[in-house]
């Protein structure tokens, strides 16, 4: 203990003492010049000339420039020590360079706007290395990490952590070869100690947790299956042929003994990230092309001020976490009066839904699903094996529980009136909750906790209607018998589904109830609970409902109604989706297996819910700013800015509880498309070759509709009427052909 307290007690002197000598070399520098000052450039007209130049705050830059920015390659000097050597591009810290730290730490490699991005090798001032690929500052694809202690990990990165396959090794002589999840052991997977003795199977959360083998060096093996928990496991010795007698071992050594040596080592956190350090130029926005209004392929005006992202960070120091907003430039968007553009952001005013208090004409209903989610899910039941027996997939497994309102001997008293509560497949959906990760506790408290369900302002086109939880975490949705059906029968297929693939993007069912009540109503109404795709922190400022079909696939709402709150359809699409490459590559296989599964299921009408969060939030517009139509600013203008929320997400270092997954808060391009006046069916618009920098959010959404024979009339009718390829009414094949091929052209790979 005292070794670990000594080197780290090193380490910080050594960090202190390289930061005092870099401050005094840099301010060295800086005294010891005598060039430009920024603000004396003169506007360029595309000429890259070389250029010494003294900041505003004391920053140095020496380089290549062009049009008041650096463009080229050329270093920057900060006042704190950091240092940057390599390309840029219009500003913006782009391509191959060099980043040093204060602490002697560096990184080599592809930036990408400020982000390390693509090909690179860090290395800390502990003694910590990682090369490999990186996307938004975030360990991600094939690396190798070695870390200051000795261990050393080489494999598949996701979001800053182990995911995938991979190789630990320890400095102790220990090595594990498997898969990996969240930074953990979890998987198959095999643990060989120095001794000889290893350990091969099934692992969850860094632990055995399953189907494994444990074996001794003498050819003598324990088969069985491992817990954590005693009651779970049970197992047999196997004596090699050498053995003469069992020996006296308990399993739970390797967990009290043997695994305490096999820690997996932290690492070294970067003080503050490249992309923090971006500065602001004064030239951005004007000067050059990049501030001007330019005329688009509909022949309206465009402004974009190309610093849309630019942070102005040049006056922080390691470890400090002060934002400084003053110097992020505005970001003109096209004239909202323009079919395909991006309107004026309203800011709701309350959050979305009505709250179910007393009076409300669904609050018993409300009373009733609460007290029979509690019952359901506090009910004890039995050990979770995620292998289920096809007896628990029956339709005919369902539970019916009578809650009268004085209460039974399984029910609590309660003030609502008589009915009666049916849970469908119980064991199913308790195990898709565990599949889920949804804890039991948290699930009741979203759901049943002190605070009311809220309703949906309006139902859907189906009639059914939707509840949100206060915490936004769960919907909860009215749905017909039919639908009931459907999910009934395709839920083997469905379970095992989202069990082989973790990335899915289909909906997330947690349960499925009804509710019964007696007495002369005799009314029953059967509802689904489901995640909420949009549950985030970020504002969603714009979401779609997109199929790839064009009949009636527009928004009724005119534009000066639309608001964040709004889902928009297919016609009033303006955007293309540009995800990084091994995101879109894992976008469209997991695309195409989810499209098989429904197709399989005779599964229709399903869309793929998208909502992002442009990481440049409404502010006003500054006054006698130049608009899109190139009038100065009066009152109500608005434009995107840079949202504090969105950078600190993606600037910081990843934690234990990251969120960002296939679909789920994920860092992203969109870029702004026109459709020809002329073409009003057009799905997909002209790219404009405008982007702006997202929080994306997505997935199959409405997966309960099968081809029946009300949807078959429906295609005979209206394809006497309309195009048959543009309605949503199609064969489950045609169907599924046509929302790929939609789909896999408005998301591209970002290059």
């Amino acid at each position: 203990m005292s070794k670990k307290l000594g080197f780290r007690k090193a380490l910080e002197t050594k960090v202190k003492k390289s930061q005092v000598a870099a401050k005094k070399k840099a301010i060295s520098i800086f005294t010891a010049m005598s060039v430009a000052h920024v603000d004396e450039e003169e506007t360029g007209s595309g000429e890259v000339r070389q250029v010494e130049k003294v900041l505003p705050r004391g920053d140095f830059y020496i380089g290549e420039w062009c049009d008041g920015l650096p463009h080229g390659n050329g270093k920057y000097l900060w006042t704190d020590g950091c240092m940057y050597v390599g390309g840029w591009f219009k500003g913006k810290i782009m391509g191959k360079g060099k980043f040093c730290w204060p602490s002697g730490a560096t990184y080599e490699g592809e930036f990408k706007s400020g982000f390390m991005d693509g090909q690179g090798t860090f290395t800390g001032f502990s003694g910590d290395s990682y090369k490999g690929s990186w996307v938004m500052n975030l360990k991600h694809g094939q690396g190798i990490k070695s870390y200051f202690n000795g261990d050393y990990y080489e494999g598949e990165w996701r979001t800053g952590f182990q995911e995938g396959e991979g190789r630990y090794q320890w400095t102790n002589g220990i090595h594990y070869d498997g898969q990996w999840k969240n930074g953990l052991m979890n998987g198959n997977g095999r643990m060989e100690w120095s001794d000889g003795n290893s350990y091969e199977g099934c692992w969850e959360d860094g632990f055995p947790k399953g189907n494994g083998t444990f074996r001794w060096p003498d050819g003598s093996s324990y088969v069985g299956v491992w817990s954590k928990d005693v009651k779970e496991k049970n197992g047999t010795y196997n004596p090699s042929d050498s053995s003469t007698e069992k020996p006296d071992w308990d399993p739970q050594v390797v967990f009290s003994e043997y695994l305490k040596e096999c820690k997996i080592c932290p690492g070294e956190k970067m003080s503050i990230l490249p992309s923090k350090k971006v500065p602001h130029w004064p030239g951005m926005g004007k000067g050059n092309d990049q501030g001007r209004p330019r005329r688009m392929s509909d022949g309206k005006l465009n402004c974009h001020s190309f610093s849309s992202d630019m942070h102005d960070v040049s006056a922080i120091t390691e470890g400090d976490s002060k934002e400084d907003d003053d110097g992020i430039e505005s970001l003109c968007l096209e004239d909202s009066t323009s079919r395909g553009s991006l309107p004026h952001f309203k800011t709701p005013t309350k959050r979305q839904g009505q709250t179910i208090s007393k009076g409300h004409k669904n609050y018993e209903l409300m009373l009733n699903l609460q007290l029979g989610i509690r019952h359901s899910v506090g009910r004890p039941g039995p050990v979770i094996s995620l292998d289920l027996k096809s007896s628990a997939f029956d339709p005919k497994e369902k539970v019916w529980t009578k809650f009268p309102p004085e209460g039974s001997k399984h029910t609590p008293p309660h003030q609502s009136s008589d009915f009666r509560w049916k849970d469908y497949c119980p064991l199913v959906f308790r195990t898709l909750r565990k599949l889920f990760d949804v804890d039991a506790a948290d699930y009741m408290i979203s759901i049943c906790g002190d605070d009311a369900l809220r309703e949906l302002s309006s139902p859907g086109k189906s009639g059914s209607f939707f509840y949100l939880t206060n915490d936004d975490k769960y919907m909860i949705k009215t749905i017909k018998k039919a639908e009931v059906k459907v999910l009934l029968r395709m839920l083997p297929a469905y379970y095992n589904h989202v069990r082989s693939f973790e990335n899915t993007l289909v909906t997330k069912f947690y349960g499925l109830h009804s509710v019964k009540l007696t007495g002369t109503a005799q009314k029953k109404v059967r509802f689904v609970i489901m995640g909420n795709l949009l549950c985030t922190h970020y504002t969603i400022h714009r979401r779609f409902d997109l199929k790839g079909s064009s009949h009636g696939r527009t928004t009724s709402k005119p534009e000066s109604e639309i608001d964040p709150s709004t889902t928009l359809k297919d016609l009033d699409l303006n955007y293309l989706f540009r995800l990084e490459k091994t995101w879109f590559e894992e976008f469209c296989r997991q695309v195409d297996r989810d499209c098989d599964l429904l197709e399989q299921e005779r599964i229709m009408d399903y869309s793929l819910l998208v909502g992002f969060h442009f990481r440049e939030v409404p502010t006003p517009l500054a006054s006698g700013a130049v608009t899109p139509t190139g009038n100065a600013d009066h009152e109500n203008e608005e434009v995107p800015r840079l949202s504090q929320t969105g950078q600190d997400q993606l600037d910081g270092e990843p934690s234990g509880g990251s969120s960002i997954r296939l679909g789920i808060s994920m860092p992203a391009r969109i870029e702004k498309t026109v459709r020809k006046p002329e073409c009003e069916t057009q799905l997909i618009g002209e790219p404009t070759g405008v982007f702006y920098d997202v929080i994306l959010f997505f997935g199959i959404i409405d997966i309960l509709q099968d081809y029946d024979i009300t949807k078959k009339l429906e295609h005979a009718y209206k394809s006497m009427q309309y195009d048959p390829t543009s309605i949503s009414a199609v064969d489950p094949k045609q169907y599924s052909k046509r929302f790929r091929d939609f789909i896999l052209k408005i998301f591209v790979e970002d290059t």
